[in-house]
Formats: structure tokens, C-alpha cells, sequence
């Protein structure tokens, strides 16, 4: 049986690391720029434009993916552009968002929805 990440033995160090990536996800603004690079690399005001954030914000949310892994950032010429660094954050929202659908569809169909 190939070792897997679910029946591996996982260090401090490493169990660390994962909740800091699950960290950084917990909140939707920083969802919002995922949400927004899933297209290729944008610059601070174009993620400013496709989220609604203030640039103070976007930038500080930015920051954050930055140094947990998630997303990578180059300069061009005076601008900072930003993209998706590890493309199975992908995967991983794709499992979350199926599994609150399932959810709200067993919720509505409780209720008669």
C-alpha cells in the first residue's frame, strides 16, 4: 500500500505548516483573491478591481498567501504582479466547495427545499 498523506506518521513541524495553510484560508477576502488569480498573474489594482478590497487590505491578505506558499509574487517594472504558486490549492477547494454543496443540498432537502 503506497504511503499517503492519511496514513503517514506527520511530524510538529509539519502538522504546523498544514494549519497554517488551512489558516490562511479560513478567511473569504484571501478566497476572494484565489478566486480572482485562478485566470493567470494580476497586479495589486487588478486585484483591487476584481475584488472590491481596498489595496491596503488586498495587500495585506496578499502578503499572507505570499508566506505560507500558496501564492508567488515577481516584479515588472514598478508593479508587483502576483499568481498561484501551488496550482493544488485548486484541488483542495474544489473537495471543499463540493462538500458544502452536498451539505446545503441534504439541508434544503430537510426542509422541503
Amino acid at each position: 500500500m503506497p504511503k499517503t498523506l492519511a496514513n503517514r506518521e506527520l511530524s510538529d513541524h509539519a502538522l504546523e505548516l498544514i494549519a497554517q495553510r488551512f489558516k490562511a484560508l479560513s478567511e473569504a477576502n484571501r478566497l476572494k483573491l484565489i478566486h480572482a488569480l485562478k485566470g493567470g498573474e494580476l497586479s495589486v489594482g487588478e486585484l483591487v478591481t476584481a475584488t472590491g478590497l481596498t489595496q491596503a487590505n488586498a495587500s495585506r491578505h496578499l502578503q499572507v498567501l505570499v508566506e505560507c506558499g500558496i501564492l508567488k509574487r515577481r516584479k515588472d517594472g514598478l508593479s508587483v504582479l502576483y499568481a498561484i504558486a501551488d496550482k493544488g490549492i485548486f484541488d483542495l477547494c474544489e473537495t471543499v466547495c463540493g462538500s458544502v454543496q452536498r451539505r446545503l443540498e441534504e439541508h434544503a432537502g430537510a426542509f422541503g427545499g
